[in-house]
């Protein structure tokens, strides 16, 4: 094993186990914003103690994000020295405004989120929770800005030695001691080709882990009999997010898919199994990739993949075959992992809806019926579909760029730092892996441990609605 396979593979074990934090707190904080909303507007003890257990879930979730990516970017450091000094202009950019918009932002309000349900009053709780889940969301944002102009790289030009390189100059593996990218125009930098409907799709894919979340543990405790009141109204909430960001969710994969066929189409040709260029070109469902003969076989809806992108079926799609073997990416991974993708948000979305129409027909809570002690079971697990569909999709963007680490640009071959050796990466592989194991260990006995305690007698039992009502009157003077 080289260097450059060991570097992926620890970057990619890495960003798998930091990848399950991120969404469930971004997710969890919209969800804590809607909940104390509410009980601001209502006054309802209910929503009070709802948001106050669910802060305790999304603390947990927060700082095993925080521990988790800090070893990341230690990594652009130690194994891709070569990239990070090629990119370093586009990133420090990107980089510096999530530390000035988002951690400043988060971690200024994080403690009274956390600690200050008795110490401030509810409006400057509420602000407080606000500025958490907005910071979140601009973390998202600016993370995923400069991932996407790897994607499509835009707004900038390359120097070598402190002198601009002529528009369209190609670049040779020598080049990368000396030449870099620079930003020409920050906002065409961050407003490149496939930021927006990246970003679209990646938050929204956040807002559903955090519902799921929500509707797996309401459902548990339902089942079980336990906190009826807490998980009904919870179980409300999960289901509203999640219907609306399931469907929200369709129209951006519907434009993110159009982009991609317009950006990089030989990502497409490859999550498609397309070989040959060709007009009427077929979506497959279910099937598999046969690489020696270049073939798919698979189960597929003639014409569809050209009606998806052009909105008829006559528009061409380009195969693999408009494009070197050297440039394709691992078609038969991409083929079945874009598939995970897609059949956990069709299982996501339909949950969702059932859930709803369950909810207004008024049989959803009804515990003795069959039907809807099975969709409570089926609902338990269910807190593992968005975390599959988040991972299998970050596994399709990012293999659906190689070879390039960055577009058309630089080769991940040429941005592998020079300084290391194969048995450095993989010891430190090994260490991080077992500490991993430890911090998930670690992550998966708090959060057992939270929802088997659930909210505290305290929380059950603490305001009526009438003291309530006078709380807040007397703290926000």
């Amino acid at each position: 094993m080289d260097v450059e396979f060991l570097s992926r593979l620890q970057f990619a074990v890495t960003i798998t186990f930091h990848y399950i934090y991120p969404p469930l707190s971004i997710g969890l904080g919209l969800i804590l914003v809607i909940m104390e909303s509410m009980w601001l507007k209502t006054g309802s003890v209910r929503y009070h103690n709802m948001a106050r257990f669910w802060t305790r879930i999304f603390a947990l979730t927060f700082v095993l994000g925080v521990a988790s990516g800090i070893v990341m970017e230690f990594e652009f450091g130690t194994n891709w020295a070569t990239y990070s000094r090629f990119v370093g202009d586009i990133f420090g950019s990107a980089l510096a405004a999530e530390g000035i918009f988002a951690f400043f932002l988060e971690s200024g309000f994080l403690a009274i989120l956390v600690f200050g349900w008795d110490k401030v009053g509810p409006k400057i709780h509420f602000f407080s929770t606000c500025m958490v889940c907005l910071g979140s969301h601009f973390s998202a944002i600016w993370i995923v800005v400069a991932n996407s102009w790897m994607q499509t790289p835009a707004g900038y030009h390359l120097e070598k030695n402190g002198e601009a390189l002529p528009q369209g100059y190609v670049l040779k593996a020598e080049d990368f001691d000396s030449v870099r990218a620079v930003v020409d125009d920050f906002w065409s930098m961050v407003f490149n080709p496939s930021s927006i409907d990246r970003l679209t799709h990646v938050i929204i894919a956040c807002w559903l882990t955090g519902a799921f979340l929500v509707m797996s543990i309401s459902a548990y405790y339902l089942l079980r009999g336990r906190h009826i009141g807490f998980a009904t109204t919870s179980l409300k909430v999960g289901l509203a997010v999640g219907c609306i960001a399931g469907i929200l969710q369709l129209i951006s994969a519907d434009s993110t898919s159009r982009g991609v066929a317009e950006n990089q189409p030989v990502k497409l040709a490859a999550i498609e199994g397309l070989f040959t260029t060709q007009a009427n070109a077929p979506l497959s469902l279910l099937g598999y990739v046969d690489m020696k003969e270049e073939k798919t076989h698979s189960i597929a809806v003639p014409g569809l993949l050209s009606f998806l992108i052009y909105r008829n079926t006559d528009g061409v799609v380009k195969g693999l075959d408009s494009y070197p073997q050297a440039d394709w990416p691992k078609v038969s991974a991409l083929f079945q992992l874009y598939r995970v993708m897609i059949a956990m948000g069709i299982l996501m979305i339909c949950l969702s809806v059932v859930g709803v129409i369950m909810w207004r027909r008024k049989n959803l809570f009804n515990l003795r019926s069959k039907k809807t002690r099975l969709f409570l079971w089926l609902l338990v697990p269910s807190a593992l579909f968005p975390q599959l569909a988040n991972i299998a999709g970050w596994y399709t963007a990012e293999m659906g760029r190689q070879p390039w680490i960055v577009y058309n640009l630089m080769r991940t071959s040429e941005g592998v730092s020079r300084a290391i050796v194969a048995n450095q990466v993989l010891f430190s592989m090994i260490m991080f892996g077992l500490i991993y194991i430890l911090l998930f260990a670690m992550f998966i006995f708090l959060l057992s441990s939270k929802i088997h305690k659930g909210p505290s007698e305290r929380e059950e039992s603490e305001y009526s609605l009438e003291q309530q009502h006078v709380v807040i009157s007397n703290q926000d003077c």
